[in-house]
């Protein structure tokens, strides 16, 4: 049996078209984009080009865009570069957030309390991973610098309702930063009322180590990289032009099939999650039942090793993952899962399936699969 990759929020695989699109300047058109000569120009162009289209689809302008490494970057300057600003210019130091956030935003809200003097809100979601709007209203503040969500979560799939959200944080003129790694791709980016969105492009088939934030000009944030001053003196450091071209090109084609493949995916995820609901009795579905990621199906199966059911998916040929891969080995449960309100123990048997863009089938066969991984695993555990 072939295997199929269900793994798809952690990584994608490379658009062809991607690949064509950067290899030019990785070959004829290598030139750093600040130097003065044509070759050089010719990288600026290209790179300022890209800049562009990033923008549009991201409903910002193009100066707004800043080229990052990826998500966790991204993630990181924006959190600790505009609350750092908000805390020179008026002596803001509280910032919002909710618990089940990546670790990039987690850990750099933490080092904002540890290093600089911060106060930090974590606003609770339902067992469903869903937040309320008027509970972030709720802890708004005259000093508060930053609200940090995520548009749609990477473990559990749920999306949030960023709109009820800016309309808030927009009438207290806080900034609002929208992490939407996973929303790419399967949401619209723009018109969401964000002042600062975070991609990463190998979640849309474009190349590990490229992604972008596109922070709105009225909005001061401090770099955390110092050097030569580009991206407008926001992030320091010779740009990946060839990088930059990708991501738009792959962004451009995940924006234009977004509707036709999202409408598709929710339909074949809503049949495998009654399938799986059906035929396992041990799972549970995690996240909301209808605001989630069209390509994101994840269960916890009581009684089992998530860790175990996921090598017994493998040697039946379906890869998927127990959540985040910046998590992956660790030992502890998903800490999305237990501020969803599910206990540490069942928490431990999440398993996450993520599915490509390009899915036309029907996910009988991985159903199936689960079926007979569960009954297996829960079978050895329970012992003779």
């Amino acid at each position: 049996m072939p295997t199929l990759y269900f793994d798809h929020a952690a990584t994608t695989p490379v658009r062809p078209e991607v690949l064509e699109a950067m290899l030019p300047h990785w070959t004829t058109g290598f030139g750093n984009p600040s130097s003065t000569h044509e070759i050089g120009d010719r990288a600026a162009r290209a790179l300022a080009d890209a800049r562009a289209r990033v923008a549009a689809i991201l409903g910002m302008r193009a100066g707004d865009v800043v080229f990052t490494s990826g998500g966790t970057e991204g993630n990181n300057l924006a959190v600790k570069g505009i609350a750092v600003a908000a805390a020179l210019a008026r002596g803001a130091r509280h910032v919002v957030t909710t618990p089940i956030e990546h670790e990039s935003v987690l850990e750099s809200v933490a080092a904002l309390t540890r290093l600089h003097g911060f106060e930090a809100t974590l606003v609770d979601v339902d067992g469903t991973g869903l937040l309320d709007p008027d509970a972030v209203a709720a802890h708004l503040r005259d000093d508060t610098a930053l609200v940090s969500i995520g548009y749609a979560n990477n473990e559990i799939g749920t999306v949030q309702d960023v709109a009820a959200v800016a309309a808030l944080t927009r009438a207290r003129r806080i900034p609002l930063h929208l992490d939407a790694v996973q929303a790419a791709g399967w949401l619209p980016l723009a018109g969401t009322g964000a002042d600062a969105i975070t991609i990463a492009g190998h979640k849309v088939g474009a190349l590990p180590g490229i992604g972008a934030l596109a922070v709105r000009g009225r909005i001061p944030i401090e770099p955390l990289l110092h050097g030569g001053g580009q991206e407008r003196g926001r992030r320091s450091g010779t740009p990946d032009v060839a990088g930059a071209v990708g991501l738009a090109t792959a962004l451009e084609l995940a924006e234009t099939e977004r509707e036709e493949s999202a409408a598709r995916l929710t339909r074949l995820r809503d049949a495998f999650i009654a399938r799986v609901l059906a035929d396992v009795p041990s799972a549970r579905l995690t996240g909301h039942p209808v605001m989630r990621l069209p390509g994101t199906a994840s269960f916890t199966f009581a009684g089992t090793s998530g860790e175990a059911v996921l090598l017994e998916l493998e040697r039946r040929g379906v890869v998927s993952s127990s959540g985040s891969a910046c998590a992956a080995g660790s030992d502890e449960p998903s800490h999305v899962l237990v501020a969803a309100g599910i206990p540490a123990d069942v928490a431990q048997t999440s398993v996450r399936f993520t599915f490509p863009h390009d899915l036309h089938e029907p996910l009988d066969a991985v159903a199936d699969a689960v079926t007979a991984a569960v009954a297996s695993v829960a079978a050895v555990q329970s012992g003779p």
